[in-house]
């Protein structure tokens, strides 16, 4: 099982390490068991292994977990990488190839919600782009429903709010 284990992890970082973006809990367990490498429930023992070990950056943004790798995980990378094979590289590779757009696009929009300390809720809103973020709004809202719809909203509406808000200060 450890040898196995390993490799998941490596698998992890050499995933992340190639879009040089987040990726979700979501998105890596979906390449990962669709490629029929192993189960969900090993992929989510490695990636807790991997942020245990430091090698992994974890960031709870509401319903979603997003993996960074962090320096350590790179190096770890760079001395243990070849212990991936060369069909598991290129399967990483393609699959980064046809998904990179829309895998790119559920990272960058960013729409989070806490209780602030007036007891109303403040809505955080980004769009990030390569460069850094094109749009971070955070906004006041007096209820929690009222958050929920907001970051339910922001994905389909960002370009929208980003048109209006250029449109409206230049």
């Amino acid at each position: 099982m450890s040898d196995s284990l390993t490799l998941y992890k490596l698998i992890i970082l050499y995933l992340l390490k190639k879009v040089n973006f987040p990726l979700t809990n979501g998105q890596i367990s979906a390449f990962i068991v669709e490629e029929e490498y192993t189960s969900y429930f090993n992929v989510q023992q490695a990636l807790s292994e991997l942020v245990e070990a430091g090698l992994l950056r974890e960031q709870k943004v509401r319903n979603a977990t997003q993996y960074f790798i962090t320096e350590d995980g790179e190096q770890t990378l760079e001395y243990f990488g070849k212990k991936i094979g060369p069909a598991i590289m290129a399967d990483i590779d393609q699959y980064i190839e046809d998904n990179k757009m829309e895998l790119r696009n559920e990272a960058a929009i960013v729409a989070d919600y806490y209780k602030n300390t007036g007891g109303e809720y403040s809505v955080h809103l980004e769009v990030k782009e390569r460069k850094g973020d094109l749009i971070d709004l955070t906004i006041s809202v007096p209820d929690k429903e009222q958050a929920i719809a907001i970051c339910d909203h922001w994905e389909k509406k960002c370009q929208e709010v980003y048109q209006y808000l250029m449109n409206t200060l230049l």
